[in-house]
């Protein structure tokens, strides 16, 4: 059973400390986010606190593999541009060329990597807070589809939705206005 499951891979993106002020004083404990992948379409982001950092990071790796999604990449990029947001953070990600490599910065890039996309293009618009930044990129590529996908969601074939004509049996041609 352990040798079908995915090997995934692990990235810690930021360790804070975080405080709660009670009565008594200040409750001291800190918090982790991590985000998990196998580099072939498959990803996941957790967030997690605890009084120790190695048991943060294990309840932020548990929870990320947990909430972990398939990712639709054709090439090494993504099939089409996309907008995440979550909170006052906002990422553009657009597809690019081979070769391009992967223009993001700082939890961005974690995300998208750990996804197993080579060439993407991505500019965080608004606050760049790390953890809003990693949820909002995880939302943009839940959001992606493929080109299969979307014909299958419309009930047409892939040829109807890049706009090639096709000729029927009669000889003649589909698409035309």
């Amino acid at each position: 059973m352990k040798e079908l499951e995915p090997v995934l891979k692990e990235r810690v993106i930021e360790i804070r400390r975080v405080a709660k002020v009670v009565a008594g004083g200040k409750n001291l404990r800190f918090r982790a986010l991590v985000v998990v992948g196998d580099e072939q379409g498959t990803v996941g982001v957790g967030i997690a606190k605890a009084a120790e950092v190695p048991d943060a990071i294990r309840k932020a790796i548990r929870k990320a593999k947990k909430n972990a999604v398939k990712v639709s990449i054709s090439k090494g990029t993504i099939p089409h541009e996309v907008v995440g947001k979550l909170g006052a953070s906002k990422i553009l990600l657009k597809p690019a060329a081979p070769g391009t490599g992967v223009i993001a910065g700082g939890a961005a890039r974690a995300v998208l990597e750990l996804a197993g996309i080579k060439n993407v293009l991505a500019k965080a618009l608004g606050s760049t807070t790390a953890v809003n930044l990693a949820q909002a990129t995880f939302e943009a590529l839940k959001k992606l589809r493929s080109l299969p996908e979307v014909a299958e969601m419309r009930d047409k074939k892939i040829n109807e939705i890049i706009g090639l004509k096709t000729e029927d049996s009669k000889g003649n041609e589909e698409g035309e206005n």
